[in-house]
Parts: C-alpha cells; structure tokens; sequence
C-alpha cells in the first residue's frame, strides 16, 4: 500500500511537470526579420517560459516588463525579453554569449566589417551611447546587429522602426 501510493505520488509529480521545458540555448541563432534564440516578435509570456524556461530574471528599473534568461544566476550574458501589449516587443543578445550566430554563420565576436558586407546597404548605422547598431526594417521587425570595439557584439530583434538602443 505504501509503495503504491509513493508510486502514484511520483507519477502525479512527473504528470505535472512541463512535456517540454526550454532552456537558454548554448549557441543561439538570429534569424534577421524572424527570430532570435527561438523566440519571436509577438509570442506570448507562456510560449517564452516554454522555449527558454522558467529560470529568468526581471528588470526593475525597465520602462517594459523585461526577463533575462542567463545560463547561471547573476551572470551577465544571456538573452533579454522585453514585453508591451501582451507579447514580445523586443528580445536582444546581454553581453556577448559564446557560441551565438545568425542564420548565415556570422559569429558573435567576428569583425563589425563582416555585418558590413553582409548586409550592404540594407543595414545603416544607429549610434548608442557605448556601442553602434546596425539596423533593417524587415518586414515588421526590426533588425539589429550591434558592434563595440570593431566586433560584433550583439544582436536584437525589436518591432519595425523601434530605437535599439537598450
């Protein structure tokens, strides 16, 4: 009887658990216009917990509600998600997490000329207070790629025409 009742207690404990909890991705991928560590324009709070789980941080200081998905706690590199009306309005890269590329291979880290000759003309330059974002409306998304020091140090995701500097 004992066991039987530590066994269904185990299985209502696994039942309950997520089919598929996210995590922060060790090597994300930005797709220009689309999406940046699987998360896109528009989701849903419970679409981002269920791709990026459920370990994040939120800003108190922020004019939007905005978490920070980081691979320990305090660390500094990771993924913000920034919310207004419901779902994402912006997601960009904290600092420079290793691993991290767009969709053609392009590394966090390369050479800021690289983003350059990549996207050509689509891409012109924002200056924010430290660093520079280089910047394309795709269709209602905005694209960023940010650079510090000659390299490239970021990326970002935001709603067509948004500021991306954060």
């Amino acid at each position: 009887m004992r066991r039987s009742l530590l066994g269904a207690a185990l299985a209502v404990v696994v039942l309950a658990a997520p089919a598929s909890a996210g995590t922060l991705p060790r090597a994300g991928v930005f797709v220009p216009g689309r999406s940046l560590g699987g998360v896109r324009l528009g989701e849903r709070p419970t679409a981002v917990r269920r791709a990026l789980g459920a370990f994040y941080g939120v800003c108190r200081g922020c004019a939007r509600r905005t978490w920070y998905f980081t691979y320990r706690p305090f660390d500094d590199r990771g993924l913000a998600v920034e919310f207004s009306g419901g779902g994402v309005s912006a997601v960009y890269t904290l600092w420079q997490p290793a691993g991290w590329h767009d969709a053609y291979g392009l590394k966090l880290g390369a050479p800021e000329g690289a983003v350059r000759l990549r996207g050509g003309p689509l891409l012109r330059p924002i200056a924010c207070p430290v660093y520079t974002a280089l910047v394309a409306d795709i269709g209602h998304a905005r694209t960023a790629y940010y650079g510090y020091d000659g390299r490239l140090w970021g990326f970002g995701l935001f709603r067509r025409g948004a500021q991306p500097c954060r």
